[in-house]
């Protein structure tokens, strides 16, 4: 991965630590390794930022900032995948989740699905689906999770073998 295409793209992180709405968080946010652009910080980042992602809840960026802070891997990067799943991916998304779930516990897949736009049908739908889908984001997020994880690792490595071989064959003397 090259550093210096992500670096155009990150905050600078001196303004977001001067923010006053993440006062609270005192001097963890002043810790380099949060903002350092590195292998293990990137690939930590994109496993947490995917793992939150498929957390059905609000305030994905919070849990996902939360734990960069935990585990010191880059934050920005970290917050930015969470938005993987927006309003618009989410429905697939976890709907996919949902199947996968559904497939895990061996439930039988009913084709009688009727959507009525109330929170009576929603909160219905939820009480009686609950253990496939969370399992389901649990399983899908850690996949991918671990998927992009390596991903990174493995794009990153062949980057810079492949800039150490440029390097080389520049000071090499031509015969």
């Amino acid at each position: 991965m090259p550093r210096k295409f992500i670096q155009r793209y990150m905050p600078d992180h001196k303004k977001i630590r001067d923010q006053k709405c993440l006062s609270f968080l005192g001097t963890c946010l002043h810790n380099p390794e949060l903002w350092h652009l590195n292998r293990h910080s990137v690939a930590g980042a994109f496993f947490i930022g995917i793992l939150c992602a498929f957390i059905p809840l609000p305030f994905q960026m919070v849990f996902a900032a939360i734990l960069a802070i935990l585990f010191r891997v880059n934050i920005p990067i970290s917050v930015a995948l969470v938005w993987l799943t927006n309003p618009l991916t989410m429905p697939p998304l976890f709907f996919f989740a949902y199947e996968v779930g559904e497939t895990i516990l061996g439930l039988e897949d009913t084709d009688d699905f009727l959507f009525v736009p109330s929170w009576d049908w929603l909160l219905h739908l939820f009480a009686d689906n609950w253990e496939p889908f969370l399992l389901g984001c649990l399983v899908t997020g850690l996949t991918f999770a671990l998927i992009g994880y390596f991903t990174v690792h493995i794009l990153w490595r062949a980057h810079v073998t492949y800039r150490w071989r440029q390097r080389r064959q520049q000071h090499s003397p031509s015969p």
